[in-house]
């Protein structure tokens, strides 16, 4: 609908909008700011895609999954939050934030699974609360976030954990668990980061 509408700055979705479909707003590059009325509940892959001057956005506690490639390379993009409702972050959907300081998973989130390179060279990141209700992490979703220093895990290790998840995260980064966290193993390191167990010196 909006694909490549590069002088685009701004624009009001109505609240009888349930969907905002494939592509919509793809290298809309001067669009700044947007906030998604309650009543839509689908974000559809490649939405905000190249939306490069993008640094705002709301996303209401309707919407269930933040789909493929959503915000990628929105590099002027530098916060989110990740509303309770969300059950699936799609794979590359924030690949190449490189202005992505902050992530912010709403209380009592139903979170599952973050896709395979869903934060991949968000480089500016340093920090990041990883929900109890999330069960896998896929290939390289946090590689490249070379800022990446604290990773806390609010319950037990993912399930399933893909390859180089955190490959090339920030030096000597660590992962923040409870006392009483399972299936990080028996030794120092847990895919690369250093265990921290909530107490320790």
């Amino acid at each position: 609908a909006f694909y490549g509408a590069t002088s685009l700055t701004s624009i009001t979705i109505p609240n009888s909008v349930t969907t905002i479909g494939y592509m919509v707003f793809r290298n809309a590059t001067s669009l700044t700011s947007i906030t998604i009325p309650n009543s839509v509940t689908t974000i559809g892959d490649y939405t905000f895609y190249g939306a490069t001057s993008l640094t705002s956005i709301t996303i209401p506690n309707s919407v269930t999954t933040i789909g493929y490639m959503v915000f990628r390379n929105a590099t002027s993009l530098t916060s989110i939050t990740i509303p309770n409702s969300v059950t699936t972050i799609g794979q590359f959907a924030f690949y190449g934030a490189t202005a992505l300081a902050s992530v912010t998973f709403e209380a009592d989130s139903v979170l599952t699974s973050i896709g395979k390179y869903a934060f991949r060279n968000a480089s500016a990141l340093t920090s990041i609360i990883i929900p109890n209700s999330v069960t896998s992490i896929g290939d390289s979703a946090f590689s490249g976030a070379t800022a990446l220093a604290s990773v806390t895990f609010e319950g037990n290790a993912p399930t399933t954990v893909g390859t180089d998840a955190f490959l090339n995260v920030g030096t000597d980064a660590v992962a923040n668990i409870g006392f009483a966290a399972t299936d990080f193993g028996e030794g120092t390191t847990w895919n690369g980061l250093t265990i921290v167990r909530a107490g320790d010196t």
